[in-house]
């Protein structure tokens, strides 16, 4: 039976990925992939020949009706990102939607998702949270910061290296510098750091290297 399978892909180890994924990965007609070079390398490693489309966030407004005609006319489609699960501040959303209005069949797989190991890691309150993931770069910033000022659950977000610092910055000054935090950095990768203290002091740590990898802060809410 035709249907849209969404596939999470391994953050870092490749042995993270599951049996699942792979069994689906090799029965599929079709991967999408948010790019091809990233996915071939992890399908070259568990020896699979599939073929595969190109489906990121700069074309998939223009390729998910052409996708959904093809599921509708029997082809079975697997659709991964570069790594995690799609859809989770990744592309995917458009495709999964439309899929659903047409009738098609969505599978998501379990899988890696970087949030779910740096919000246990972090040691902080994990019996109610809210993911954000990338905050607003300019309009809308400022008072999405204000904003959480008050959030009482424990607030996990994505942020790209380079921002890193000013972004630790910014939440130590609307939220105070004496609030916990954590930051992880290449979870499931060789060079793994998960860095626990205020914002006050990850912000003084992380201006005194260079940062690489993708990063997950995860922000204490509001105690009083």
């Amino acid at each position: 039976m035709s249907k849209l399978y969404i596939v999470p892909t391994p953050i870092g180890n490749l042995e993270d990925i599951t049996l699942r994924a792979l069994r689906t990965l090799k029965e599929v007609n079709v991967i999408l992939a948010e790019d091809t070079r990233t996915t071939g390398i992890l399908l070259k490693h568990f020896s699979i020949d599939k073929k595969m489309i190109s489906h990121h966030l700069h074309n998939e407004h223009k390729t998910v009706k052409q996708i959904v005609e093809r599921i509708k006319a029997g082809e079975t489609v697997a659709l991964v990102s570069d790594a995690g699960t799609p859809a989770i501040s990744d592309p995917g959303f458009m495709l999964i939607r439309e899929c659903i209005k047409n009738g098609i069949e969505v599978d998501c797989l379990p899988g890696a998702t970087a949030f779910v190991p740096a919000l246990v890691n972090s040691g902080l309150d994990c019996e109610s949270f809210v993911f954000y993931g990338f905050l607003p770069q300019k309009k809308g910033r400022q008072t999405k910061l204000k904003e959480l000022a008050s959030e009482t659950r424990t607030m996990i977000f994505y942020e790209s290296p380079y921002r890193l610092v000013k972004a630790l910055q910014k939440f130590a000054l609307y939220l105070g510098k004496e609030r916990q935090a954590s930051v992880s950095r290449e979870i499931s990768k060789m060079f793994e750091e998960t860095k626990r203290g205020t914002l006050q002091e990850l912000s003084e740590y992380f201006s005194q290297k260079t940062v690489k990898g993708e990063i997950v802060i995860v922000l204490e809410g509001k105690t009083t």
